[in-house]
């Protein structure tokens, strides 16, 4: 790992890396950024780094402002939802691209990809609520991007999901939705390239991950809760395979995401949305055409492919000594269940696309919006600097 860090310091002096951390307010009074923080001021392979922050006031942005002026890299804090970048929003609407509706985890991604873009040819993109993280993590994602005769333009992370208490599997919508849902789908429509492709990654949902700077411009950015599925298909249409790699993290801990009330929250709207950004993907690449059937077709499949994959864990589980609530899992698999019918039937009655457009499209409206948000972020930090900080809540 050492050799791995003096390398990639001296690959940076040519080419220049950003990390893009997109977060809400409230992570920032949370102990898992802080530790983030503390490893990032030792990367010096790290140039610049982008915080795309959702925060309600501007006390609460000044804050995230002083928060992360303790780093040594070049910082950008954008208030994806402040006046100053509804500004130049609205000024992109007006010359007829109109992205104001887009919204959550997408948008701040879009939005940090363009400004992150302008400063370096690398970026490694990660969540900002990793409580196992330390500095290996950036590095991994970015060293694959830098050395040129690799020829790598898009590095996906994977990792073990183990809970500590107690011991147990996590990554639910991965074990009991995805895997099951691909195995299906390759059953009932065949061995198509897309499938094979989805398969192969070791845990596509990780929302940990490296691109390239031209590959950011190309990419449409999905604006809803299927980001990083979604994400995956635009690569697939973009780049060789030979081109994409994945990355070992290890054994990883974030935030636990509840399953939600309804298909429209929680896991089961992630679900949801996976399940649209999948079909359309089949659609529109390998010319699968969905009907009703289909759908009804594919909800037995799941449910007979999820009960398989939970008698797996079960016995993965207790090889392990982890503890396994396996009525648990099959509760979540009959919520997900209900998304496969729902949701497909919704699909094929209005397959319309929640893609933000690539950034190639928005600077053809506005060949400086990159700018723009740059200084956007630049002087709103400026204007908050003398405003006085209450201290943080709930942070240890």
């Amino acid at each position: 790992m050492e050799f791995l860090e003096t390398r990639l310091c001296e690959l940076t002096q040519a080419t220049p890396t950003a990390i893009l951390m997109p977060a809400l307010y409230a992570e920032l009074e949370r102990p898992a950024l802080t530790q983030i923080c503390d490893h990032l001021q030792a990367c010096e392979f790290v140039q610049t780094i982008v915080i795309c922050l959702y925060a309600d006031t501007i006390q609460q942005y000044a804050q995230a402002v002083h928060f992360f002026s303790r780093l040594p890299q070049k910082i950008y804090v954008i208030w994806e939802n402040g006046p100053t970048v509804n500004q130049v929003l609205e000024n992109l609407r007006t010359r007829g691209l109109d992205l104001r509706h887009y919204q959550g985890k997408g948008r701040a991604v879009w939005l940090g990809l363009g400004v992150a873009s302008l400063e370096a040819h690398a970026i490694a993109l990660h969540d900002a609520d990793i409580i196992s993280y330390d500095r290996s993590y950036p590095l991994k994602l970015l060293y694959p991007l830098l050395e040129k005769e690799f020829g790598i333009s898009f590095n996906k992370a994977y990792y073990a999901r183990l809970g500590h208490y107690p011991r147990s599997l996590y990554g639910r919508v991965t074990r009991l939705f995805v895997a099951p849902l691909l195995t299906s789908l390759t059953d009932l429509f065949g061995d198509h390239d897309y499938l094979r492709y989805l398969h192969a990654f070791r845990y596509p949902l990780s929302g940990e991950f490296a691109l390239t700077h031209d590959l950011a411009l190309q990419t449409r950015i999905p604006g809803n809760w299927g980001l990083e599925i979604g994400l995956l298909s635009e690569v697939y249409r973009n780049l060789a395979h030979r081109r994409i790699a994945q990355i070992d993290l290890g054994v990883f801990e974030h935030k636990h995401q509840t399953l939600g009330d309804s298909d429209q929250s929680g896991l089961q709207k992630m679900c949801r949305d996976i399940l649209g950004s999948i079909l359309r993907t089949l659609t529109e690449t390998e010319r699968v055409v969905f009907t009703k059937d289909h759908i009804h077709a594919l909800q037995v499949k799941f449910r007979r492919s999820a009960q398989d994959f939970a008698h797996q864990y079960f016995i993965d589980a207790s090889f392990n000594h982890l503890h396994y609530d396996r009525h648990q899992e099959e509760v979540t698999i009959e919520s997900f269940e209900k998304i496969i019918l729902d949701a497909g039937e919704a699909y094929v009655c209005d397959p319309t696309s929640s893609q933000i457009p690539a950034w190639t499209r928005a600077l053809a409206v506005i060949p400086d919006l990159r700018e723009q948000l740059r200084d956007a972020a630049i002087l709103d930090a400026a204007e908050v600097k003398a405003l006085p900080l209450p201290p943080l809540q709930g942070r240890r």
